[in-house]
């Protein structure tokens, strides 16, 4: 398995080649949506929140995707991942991906080198909020309980994303210096290491977190994105301590509250869709 792989020094290499860079190993991302599910509230459908095994595993989905011979789907997936911020050159991010290229091209930046995370948020949840509608219309049909599961799990993995800062900058896995060395390479298979290979759970993460309903949800994945590309240095930082492979109090904490932003922003992205979904109008 993938997240096994951290063994091997040529398997590490393979995976720094292969674009695997861009996630939380499927564990880490597993473990923040099981965290999210048991901070919902009791309004929530109970098949949602008994749905913690299955979500788990879903998580991992948008990674799997990314399989190197699946080389279509590869194509398509790969940019949802990330987002390189320096790349809009301080403009406002606009509200749909089709504009978002608009802009990138009229700045000169490749929109496939960019990415397009906070837009595949946003069109998972529209996806999400539709599932539910259909199940407040038929609540016992079974195919449609599942049909929320599985985007509720690609929603949580994109989340997740969406709070690993190294997910918002074009140095996302070291910093290219002027003579075109990359100084602190690996940094990025190192954090996303940490919460699988340190023992972060599900438990920890989820200690005290309530879901909350979110009035402007493009608003508030905007404010997740800058509030995480922020962070950006922080990581290096730690990295140049070693205290990414080593934990130290402060590793352990930072890494701890990047876990529990994702947990929130998932169980509050999973929330407000359900309550949207009740004031949406028939698809046809």
């Amino acid at each position: 398995m993938l997240h096994r792989l951290w063994w091997f020094p040529t398997a590490c290499a393979v995976l720094l080649i292969g674009g695997w860079l861009r996630a939380w190993w499927v564990e880490g991302h597993g473990t923040i949506t099981e965290a999210a599910v048991s901070g919902l509230p009791d309004d929530m459908p109970r098949f949602f929140r008994a749905s913690a095994k299955a979500l788990y595993h879903l998580a991992g989905e948008p990674d799997r995707w990314k399989n190197r011979e699946a080389r279509y789907l590869r194509a398509a997936e790969a940019p949802d991942h990330f987002i390189d911020l320096e790349d809009f050159q301080g403009k406002t991010l606009p509200d749909n991906r089709w504009k978002a290229i608009k802009l990138l091209q009229d700045l000169k930046a490749n929109p496939e080198l960019v990415g397009f995370l906070p837009y595949a948020i946003m069109e998972n949840y529209d996806r999400l909020t539709v599932a539910f509608y259909d199940h407040r219309k038929e609540p016992d049909n079974l195919i449609i309980q599942q049909k929320c599961v599985v985007y509720a799990g690609i929603l949580s993995h994109l989340t997740g994303d969406c709070v690993m800062p190294l997910h918002t900058t074009r140095n996302y896995d070291g910093k290219k210096s002027a003579d075109g060395t990359i100084a602190q390479k690996g940094i990025h298979l190192k954090l996303d290491a940490f919460p699988e290979r340190h023992g972060l759970k599900a438990e920890e993460i989820t200690r005290s977190l309530k879901a909350l309903k979110r009035d402007d949800v493009w608003k508030h994945v905007l404010e997740r994105i800058d509030e995480s590309h922020k962070l950006v240095e922080t990581c290096y930082k730690l990295d140049a301590a070693g205290a990414f492979e080593k934990p130290t109090k402060e590793s352990r904490s930072f890494v701890l509250e990047r876990c529990r932003a994702g947990a929130q922003f998932t169980m509050d992205l999973w929330w407000t869709a359900w309550l949207r979904s009740e004031k949406l109008p028939p698809h046809w």
